[in-house]
């Protein structure tokens, strides 16, 4: 029984000077090496819930004050996309979406040990812009109407506006020095967006719209390295 407890006591001991050795840095510095994550809706793209890929796509600088991180972080992407628009026979749509997040917020550590969950949330701005030609994309209408009349579009829509992100992840400390995190959250967007298309013929017929929306994105995995600086010892 003695033994037993000696080792519980010594198991405490050493989670409680790891938690002291993370304490004595001031700031982190976080890179996200990769995530996958849901984009906002373009125009009438038939399959929105479409996740994609990001790499060394975001930094964000830590200010550590015991269990409470509070967290100031950016995002850049610049990627190609092509979705079908408006139904999967109507027309495709290909062209480049950029995308920047800036963000404000906090995460609390849930305990002091080398595995370590948390929680928070983000406050931020965000702006999606998508350039791009739309194309006919079906057979019947191409047989039907003359091919002169199919002229493509050009297509631009950009959104700009509000973000609410609650966070939910977990922290792994292989050294005192660094952290590993796998991180998951939920974006509420709310945009103002503004969409404009122009039919590339002699007549350069013009659409443009403005609306406000609201849209729920999932980010369900962000994985990234932490480096601990500004010791106060």
């Amino acid at each position: 029984m003695k033994k037993h407890l000696l080792i519980l006591v010594l198991l405490l001991s050493g989670g409680t000077a790891f938690s002291q050795m993370n304490a004595d840095y001031n700031y982190s510095i976080t890179l996200r090496g990769y995530g996958s994550m849901q984009m906002p809706k373009l125009f009438n793209e038939t399959d929105p819930v479409k996740y994609i890929n990001t790499y060394f796509s975001g930094i964000t600088v830590k200010f550590n004050d015991n269990q409470i991180n509070y967290r100031l972080s950016g995002s850049y992407i610049k990627q190609g996309k092509s979705f079908h628009n408006n139904c999967n026979n109507c027309e495709i749509v290909s062209g480049d979406v950029t995308d920047y997040m800036f963000k404000v917020g906090f995460e609390k550590n849930m305990n002091f040990s080398r595995v370590q969950p948390y929680i928070g949330a983000d406050i931020g701005y965000r702006a999606n812009r998508f350039v791009g030609t739309s194309t006919n994309a079906n057979p019947l209408k191409a047989q039907v109407v003359a091919d002169a009349t199919l002229y493509p579009n050009k297509m631009e829509t950009s959104k700009n506006g509000f973000l609410l992100s609650p966070v939910v992840g977990i922290k792994f400390h292989p050294a005192p020095q660094f952290t590993i995190f796998v991180e998951s959250s939920l974006d509420f967007f709310y945009s103002y967006e503004r969409q404009e298309a122009v039919t590339e013929d002699v007549n350069n017929t013009r659409s443009f719209t403005r609306t406000n929306k609201s849209e729920f994105l999932l980010n369900p995995v962000s994985v990234g390295l932490s480096f601990h600086l500004g010791s106060n010892k």
